[in-house]
């Protein structure tokens, strides 16, 4: 056996976007039936194939996506086309202009959620309509396999992402401050400034498929009821434009759990989604001019899952919250916005993770690798903070290595222990952050675990 097989790969896309009416995701307190279409939404897949073992890559232009929808599509993925549940990644891109599958706020069956409340678990007949629309676009992917040629490469971009996250002069933390607000001290963290790409062309030169690699929260199109794809879809946009209409462009959006495309420090910066795809698609077709293609590349994939302990109420503040739900057994709205006062989705959200809690306290969190020669792609479950995934390409054994957060499930944000002791909407207890404070360094070694796992597989590959 050789140590590296001819590549053949395969690439679909397939319409995932919705009807009128259907609830757009992106929000913990509002009624956002889709209006109108901005831009079309897609599920697509990229099937790699060598030496017998295949690895599926999936991006969905979602807010995110949950089991049960995530096993079912695996499951039924795998009776049509043969590839292992486990040897498929479903990453969505998080824009907040988009369905997600699965509920964020409360479960449907929570005493507070009445049937006029229905949009707080989420959109069954979204659910039902798109997750065979997904297994379509892998099912496609699948059957056209071909033999073809893989390379990779990174640019740096530091024009579209910052860190939304500020230090203030109290001391405190505040996420989106006011722009220029005199009383910010410093920004809390960093950005991953990378651009990356896998780009995979058939055996007639032509561009199958692009992995395109970035890290930025696309809240484009919130809290408005348009569909739209954000930044990744005008990135993918660009990039189809680029490479041909034959080439499929899939979006990992990275860890951006507190990275934003708003620049706080700047009122005159553009952060409109086409000026970003825009300067995105520039930076790939110089990224591309510099790409060198191999036919060969063996491929390797790892899965763990870890249970991560949640994060418990403090006795005093479960009897505030109880009481404030028997004092509010409705929830106030705000009608100048449209939306129900956070402090009643919050109270909702917490009583639900309590009682979840106490029948089992930790989350199952799958992470999950793929080698593909000589890179890596990593999904990892939620929003994490970007410092998870600096230090997993700090660790990492391979050269590129791309992660993607939001992939296989949601956990909600994953902040770095630091961000706990600052402070912030993102730390702030509910089904949208509830995991301990080092989980983040739980799932970044355990990542880089894999990693180095499989760098040692690939040294005695086919020996």
């Amino acid at each position: 056996m050789s140590k590296t097989s001819k590549l053949r790969a395969g690439a679909a896309q397939v319409d995932i976007t919705p009807e009128k009416g259907i609830q757009i995701a992106g929000d913990v307190s509002r009624p956002r039936p889709v209006e109108t279409v901005e831009d079309q939404i897609f599920a697509r897949a990229l099937v790699l194939e060598s030496d017998g073992r295949k690895v599926c890559l999936v991006t969905l232009d979602l807010c995110f996506a949950k089991d049960p929808c995530v096993a079912q599509i695996r499951q039924d993925a795998a009776k049509a086309t043969g590839i292992a549940p486990e040897a498929i990644m479903l990453h969505s891109t998080h824009t907040h202009g988009a369905p997600a599958l699965g509920t964020l706020v409360a479960d449907k069956d929570f005493p507070c959620i009445t049937d006029d409340l229905w949009w707080l678990c989420g959109d069954e007949r979204y659910n039902r309509w798109a997750v065979p629309q997904i297994v379509e676009a892998i099912r496609q992917a699948n059957a056209n396999l071909q033999p073809a040629s893989i390379g990779w490469g990174s640019g740096m971009e530091g024009r579209v992402a910052f860190n939304r996250r500020f230090v203030m002069r109290d001391g405190t933390v505040r996420t989106h401050p006011r722009t220029c607000d005199p009383q910010i001290l410093h920004v809390e963290g960093p950005i991953d400034p990378e651009v990356g790409v896998i780009a995979v062309k058939g055996g007639d030169g032509k561009m199958i498929a692009t992995l395109l690699h970035f890290s930025c929260h696309p809240t484009h199109g919130y809290p408005q009821r348009y569909i739209t794809a954000g930044w990744p879809g005008a990135w993918a946009k660009g990039v189809r434009e680029l490479c041909g209409e034959a080439c499929v462009p899939l979006v990992l959006n990275g860890c951006s759990g507190n990275v934003h495309h708003h620049h706080h420090l700047d009122p005159t910066h553009d952060a409109d989604h086409r000026v970003i795809g825009k300067r995105l698609t520039e930076d790939v077709e110089k990224i591309l001019a510099e790409i060198t293609f191999v036919d060969a590349a063996d491929l390797d994939r790892r899965d763990v899952r870890l249970s991560i302990p949640m994060r418990r109420m403090s006795p005093e503040r479960l009897a505030e919250t109880r009481q404030y739900l028997r004092d509010h057994p409705e929830p106030p709205w705000n009608r100048d916005y449209n939306m129900i006062e956070w402090e009643w989705a919050y109270a909702v959200s917490r009583l639900g993770l309590h009682e979840r809690a106490e029948k089992s306290p930790n989350v199952d969190c799958e992470i999950q690798a793929f080698r593909i020669g000589g890179a890596a792609v990593v999904g990892l479950p939620g929003e994490l903070f970007v410092e998870g995934q600096l230090a997993i390409k700090l660790g990492s054994p391979f050269y590129p290595i791309y992660a993607g957060g939001n992939s296989n499930s949601h956990v909600g944000y994953v902040p770095t222990r630091r961000a706990f002791e600052g402070g912030g909407y993102e730390t702030d207890l509910g089904n949208w952050s509830k995991l301990v404070p080092e989980a983040l360094e739980m799932m970044s070694d355990a990542a880089i675990a894999m990693l180095k796992e499989m760098k040692e597989g690939s040294e005695n590959y086919g020996k």
